[in-house]
């Protein structure tokens, strides 16, 4: 079964493997699941906002779409892992709110999911699965042993990718 290694808001971790690493409520923050096939080393971040470029403070790397996504990937390697070899899952990015026309800044949750497509892509790390958008939360759980990413709705229902 592994550690279970929980991570919180605006927060990532990698690990060897046996684990689980697993976040709770991603509304609009997106859970960036990444997993070296080889040596089973994962990592998942829950990144709240898109894009640090935007932001004087940037004490917080995991906060970022795009830094988090470096810094995951950073530790990932400094496990053993292969650039390579890492393939990305996505979820979250929920429209957790009903906005009128023209809070297009308000999206945050399609932005985020857009900046770790982007960051991803630049980073030549292809996503295989997500599960991402509609109205509600999710809670995932990445298992070491299969590279899966368990997705748990309320109302939604369960779900692997």
């Amino acid at each position: 079964m592994g550690n279970i290694i929980r991570i919180g808001m605006a927060d990532l971790k990698a690990s060897h493997h046996p684990a689980i690493l697993t976040t709770l409520g991603l509304g609009s923050c997106v859970g960036i699941a990444l997993y070296d096939r080889t040596t089973k080393i994962v990592g998942l971040a829950h990144a709240m906002l898109p894009d640090s470029s935007q932001v004087k403070n940037k004490t917080n790397a995991a906060k970022f779409v795009d830094t988090a996504i470096e810094l995951l990937v950073k530790e990932m390697l400094s496990l053993g892992a292969s650039k390579k070899r890492i393939v990305a899952k996505l979820a979250g990015g929920a429209q957790m709110f009903t906005f009128t026309q023209g809070a297009e800044l308000m999206r945050i949750g399609q932005r985020n999911v857009a900046a770790a497509k982007s960051k991803l892509e630049s980073l030549d790390i292809p996503v295989v699965s997500e599960d991402t958008g509609g109205n509600y939360g999710r809670t995932v759980e990445l298992d070491s042993e299969s590279g899966m990413l368990l997705i748990r709705t309320i109302g939604y229902g369960t779900k692997q990718i």
